[in-house]
């Protein structure tokens, strides 16, 4: 396994191919940051390198999943999105979801409503 496959991961979830929205532009900062990034999306595209990710995968070794689609289109997936047994879930301003904020916390998952890319720009990531 390589030293890249051994990292933990971010993924962005609701990763767009437009550049205009904030979830492609933090998948440009995470990588430009040095952090192993899995950009899920629902349409094809590439962001610095990387295929938006169209499959559900059960991807191993989670850190953080960082919300970007609100709390109406995130309830087909708390299921998926738990199971991915993340340490932090970051929920990016509009992704609020108290339901996913109180599963996770009983699943001993830490939540915060925070954007992204201020956490990256400030160093608190």
């Amino acid at each position: 396994m390589s030293e890249e496959q051994n990292k933990a991961a971010t993924v962005v979830f609701g990763a767009s191919p437009n550049p205009a929205r904030y979830s492609h532009r933090a998948v440009e900062m995470l990588v430009e940051y040095g952090y192993e990034v899995l950009p899920l999306g629902f349409r094809k595209g590439i962001i610095e390198g990387k295929d938006i990710i169209l499959e559900h995968e059960n991807f191993e070794k989670v850190d953080t999943v960082t919300m970007y689609m609100n709390a109406h289109r995130q309830e087909q997936f708390l299921d998926y999105i738990l199971s991915l047994r993340p340490r932090r879930i970051i929920f990016n301003p509009g992704a609020e979801n108290p339901k996913l904020e109180s599963l996770a916390h009983e699943q001993g998952i830490e939540t915060m409503n925070a954007c992204t890319l201020v956490l990256l720009r400030i160093g608190s990531y």
